[in-house]
Formats: C-alpha cells, structure tokens, sequence
C-alpha cells in the first residue's frame, strides 16, 4: 500500500540502522546534494505542505529503536561540482539507472519540470531555489525565537486561547504549524492549518480532522491535539 519511493527509504534506513548497530556508530553521512535540495524544495512547495521547506543538514531518526544522526554535507555543493571533482581525481563511481526513468514524481521534477524552467527562464533556477529556502529558513527561526517569548502553552502543554488570538495572521500559522508538528501531526497542509485556526472564532464547532484519524480540539479556551 506504499509508494516504491516510500518503501526503498524505509528499506535503506533499516539498512543504516543495522550498519549503526554493527560497527557502534549512530551517525550517517547522506551524499544529497544542493541539486536534490532545489528539488526538494520545489516538491515541497508544489504540494503546498512546507512552503520553502528542504532537506536540513543535520536530521535526528528513530528507526529500529534506535536513535540516529543523519548529516548532509554536500547540501551546499552542486552535482557539477561533484561530477567535476569525479572527474578530476578519476574516482569511479556507478549510476543510478532509475534516476533517469520517469517513475517518480522527483525524476519528473529533475529531469522534466527543472530543465523546462530553466530553458524559459534562461537562468540556473536550483541555486535560486536554494537561495530562496535558505532565507525563507533565517526567516522562520527568527519569528520562532519570537514565538517563544510568548509562552503560548500552558503546564499541560496546551495552547492558550486568549494569547494566540492576540498574535498576527503569520504568528498564528506558525504557531500551529509548530505545535502540530511538535506532537507528530503528519501532512501539515495550508488547508490543515486553517481549520485549526477557524476554531478560534467558530463557536459552533469543537474540533476539527488531523491527519492520521487524530483530532484539534477546543475546550475552556485551550486548543490541544486528541
């Protein structure tokens, strides 16, 4: 009932885990580059799930029971400069065949959607696509670091009613971005985000549907996930 894509990154990360577990080392070295980061922030932004959300550098993973780090250095590094390199040092290496077939919503977007951008707008759109998510992330950590002073939840972990609704459009759909994923909402869409805030002026209505069969619920001016 799961995508091949789905299934083959939950194969090789029981596959990491095994290789962590054998030779004592909780810690990955992924050789994503910055070409997979502009596509991870176009498919991102195209679902309409993470705005200008990549992938991060450091990632933390609970798999098997076991807790691993996994780290991204070449996020920053173009294929081409990794080809160039490649070549130069005359490092074999072997590709993926699948990467050029288009089974997969990812190849599509690298090997149909970016290069056809690219051609109408004569430019290199993945180091702006890269540009982008990187300032939109500067962004999102500083109104984080404002979110906090706010003390929005209550000793039972509960968001307060009265300060939410004080705050701007933006703060509050960060705000419930952040608490929802906090407690591991899964698929956080726009169209999520809003029936949760409608909640704070629709007095007609409890709770509204998460994602997974969970539930956002109201009761005596606090929002909390069931």
């Amino acid at each position: 009932g799961e995508s091949i894509e789905l299934t083959a990154r939950n194969v090789r990360h029981q596959f990491f885990a095994q290789c962590a577990s054998q030779y004592r080392c909780p810690r990955v070295l992924l050789a994503h580059h910055a070409d997979d980061q502009a596509e991870t922030v176009l498919f991102n932004l195209l679902r309409g799930t993470s705005g200008l959300k990549g992938m991060e550098f450091q990632s933390t993973h609970q798999i098997e029971h076991k807790k691993l780090q996994f780290f991204r250095p070449l996020l920053e590094t173009s294929r081409s400069e990794i080809n160039e390199f490649v070549l130069r040092q005359k490092i074999n290496y072997r590709e993926d065949k699948s990467n050029a077939q288009a089974v997969a919503t990812r190849n599509r977007l690298r090997n149909e959607a970016i290069p056809l951008l690219e051609k109408i707008m004569g430019r290199d759109i993945k180091s702006a696509l890269v540009r982008a998510e990187r300032l939109s992330q500067s962004r999102m950590a500083s109104l984080q670091e404002i979110l906090e002073d706010y003390h929005l939840e209550d000793p039972q972990g509960r968001l307060f009613m009265p300060k939410i609704s004080k705050l701007s459009p933006a703060l509050q759909q960060m705000a419930l971005h952040e608490y929802l994923k906090k407690h591991h909402v899964t698929k956080i869409s726009s169209e999520v985000i809003a029936r949760c805030l409608n909640l704070l002026e629709d007095t007609t209505q409890s709770k509204t549907n998460l994602p997974g069969g969970r539930y956002f619920r109201r009761k005596e001016k606090r929002l909390f996930v069931d």
